[in-house]
């Protein structure tokens, strides 16, 4: 029986199987970059160890000292997670050979599928359907064969760019999994990205537990994830469900796994890849079906028997990846402190949260903040049920996709199951910002802070004279001026002429706007006002009344807009001419790449980056002076 388990992970899956293990009465382990120090799964565990350094392949990567951890501290078992060690089967086996419980299928299986290209032509042999493409089947998707996630993976369009774009995912694949091998597969347009969930044991029981939903994706990577996938018929899951089955089978596989498919338009599945682990979008299936993933999986580590038949479904799950990242800025991840994480509680919804308050989300990891799961008996409530759920969470200190989340979630195509990987692009931008709610929330936020720096609070006290205040709304960018007074006949506040003052302190103020009443709560941090109310969340900056002059950058400065690391830099050099949208170098950070491009034609008239090296937010990368026209 396994006694202790040593997860090789961090944040939320960390958490997730520690939360089981506890349950179990499971002792556990954590292991922890210098980063992760202070995190919640370091915190929660029965014991941790560090592993000097803060980048991933110092630390998370680095099996040995994870093995000497295990025997260090007594643990039994490793659990990979997902990510990191999750598929290296040479890790797997130097857990076996320490003596210790492997809790993931066998190496040879995960050696099987580690491999896309090899998973391929095994899945071809047993009969399950793959796509095939050669150079010339455009458009092609380049992919790498080591990856996941969507690194190393392109859209090619047009023959010209082929060369190019292969040799970048070569590139990136080779810096995140250190295997530069690519390949290319037909891209399958408004296709969906369907999979099936799959747990069997070592006396030759295989489960498929349903099929999940996963085509809401950015940058290849998903999003949103539901159980059971809408639209699909019952001749499709079948099919969908006895390939999976058929996959585990021709490899042997024991423990959960995963096996994803592309369905064309007209219904058609292809394979794409058997992720031998647990998934991100796990909670879905646990929900639907009332299992425990990782309790099974310790389970059958143990050597135990399933049933021979998995239990029935019942109702339908949402999960809704929360990330740290900007979606109007091509997704960039955001890094600082999380001040204030809190989502509510109700029947139905399960938070699988990496962090709490006051934690610092670093440039090194993954951006994912938690996913939060709906679950109800049908589809629409689910959606609903998660949609209020992310509107309500009180998220302070960092830009979010929530707003993004709510936007899908409340769509009329995506309620009517209208989905394929294609989605967000057909979203298109975000609406305008609300300019009436962010003054308003703006003023609310004035009048708390007026509060606030007086004592007495409340009605006394008060200056009678007219007050300013002008705040920023994050991130887009808007300047909104607050002019107010308060005197005997109660508020005046200029632009808002039908709004009265009906109660306020420093951390909540309540109006009334046109005879409707309006509660907000706000919280200062430093410069920063966050202001949650029931037109939105509003996160604004207090400007100073005379700001200081700041040093002027040169026209055309290009500034890392995250800290990170600098991976590739393009063929150019000082004094070269440029071409607007040209690219001049990749910025890492978080598990993605970010390109930086010439914003306008021009010469290249600095230069201040090559590969290798770390940036901080706001340094400048290089300068592009623009060409002006005689």
């Amino acid at each position: 029986m396994i006694a202790s388990v040593l997860v090789a992970n961090r944040g939320e899956i960390a958490r997730r199987v520690f939360r089981t293990c506890r349950d179990l009465g499971i002792a556990t382990v954590a292991v922890h970059s210098d980063a992760d120090a202070a995190a919640p799964h370091v915190r929660e565990a029965d014991a941790a160890v560090r592993l000097p350094g803060d980048a991933p392949a110092d630390t998370y990567l680095r099996g040995d000292l994870i093995v000497k951890a295990a025997l260090a501290t007594g643990a039994d078992a490793v659990h990979p997670g997902y990510g990191f060690l999750s598929e290296n089967a040479d890790f797997a086996r130097s857990v076996i050979a320490a003596g210790l419980t492997w809790i993931g299928p066998a190496p040879e299986a995960i050696e099987a599928m580690g491999s896309k290209t090899r998973a391929k032509r095994l899945m071809a042999e047993a009969g399950v359907p793959v796509l095939e493409a050669g150079p010339d089947d455009l458009p092609v998707l380049v992919k790498a064969a080591a990856g996941g996630g969507g690194r190393g993976m392109r859209v090619v369009r047009e023959a010209a760019a082929l060369e190019q774009e292969m040799a970048a995912a070569r590139a990136e694949a080779l810096s995140a999994f250190g295997d530069g091998e690519v390949f290319l597969e037909p891209y399958v347009e408004d296709g969906r990205h369907i999979e099936v969930q799959v747990l069997a044991d070592t006396h030759g029981t295989v489960w498929t537990l349903g099929e999940r939903d996963c085509s809401v994706q950015r940058r290849h990577q998903k999003v949103i994830e539901e159980t059971p996938a809408p639209g699909v018929t019952d001749e499709l899951r079948r099919t969908l469900r006895t390939a999976a089955e058929a996959a585990a089978r021709a490899i042997g596989y024991v423990g959960a796994g995963t096996v994803e498919f592309l369905v064309s338009p007209d219904g058609r599945p292809y394979f794409l890849e058997m992720n031998t682990r647990l998934q991100v979008e796990h909670p879905v299936t646990e929900r639907v079906f009332g299992v425990d993933l990782v309790a099974l999986q310790l389970e059958v580590a143990e050597g135990e028997r399933l049933p021979a038949a998995p239990p029935l479904p019942s109702g339908h799950a949402v999960e809704a990846r929360l990330y740290a990242e900007d979606p109007a800025r091509d997704w960039q991840p955001q890094t600082g402190v999380l001040h204030r994480f809190r989502l509510p509680r109700a029947p139905g919804l399960r938070v699988d949260a990496g962090f709490g308050d006051g934690d610092r989300i670093g440039v090194h990891y993954d951006a994912m903040l938690a996913k939060v799961v709906a679950h109800a008996p049908t589809r629409a409530q689910a959606l609903r049920l998660l949609a209020g759920a992310l509107e309500r969470a009180r998220v302070h200190g960092l830009v979010t996709n929530r707003d993004l989340l709510v936007r899908v979630l409340r769509d009329p195509d995506f309620a009517a199951g209208r989905l394929s990987t294609a989605f967000l692009d057909r979203l298109g931008p975000a609406p305008a910002e609300d300019e009436g709610a962010a003054r308003l929330a703006a003023l609310a936020a004035a009048l708390a802070d007026a509060t606030g720096r007086h004592p007495l609070g409340g009605w006394r006290n008060v200056p009678s004279a007219p007050q300013s205040k002008t705040y920023r709304v994050e991130p887009g960018g808007a300047e909104y001026e607050v002019r107010y007074r308060l005197g005997r006949d109660g508020l005046t506040a200029e632009g808002h002429p039908d709004v009265r003052l009906l109660e306020r302190a420093p951390e909540r103020v309540v109006l009334e706007v046109a005879g409707v009443r309006r509660a907000f709560e706000i919280a200062v941090y430093a410069d920063q006002v966050c202001v949650d109310g029931p037109l939105g969340s509003h996160r604004l900056t207090a400007l100073p009344r005379f700001p200081d002059p700041v040093a002027q950058l040169a026209p055309g400065s290009l500034l890392a807009p995250m800290p990170g690391t600098v991976v590739r830099v393009a063929d150019v050099a000082v004094g070269d001419k440029v071409a607007a949208g040209q690219p001049l170098l990749w910025l890492e950070a978080m598990k993605m790449e970010h390109l930086v491009a010439a914003p306008a034609d021009g010469v290249l008239t600095a230069l201040h980056a090559e590969a290798g090296r770390q940036v901080d937010v706001g340094a400048v990368l290089a300068v592009v002076q623009e060409e002006v026209s005689p």
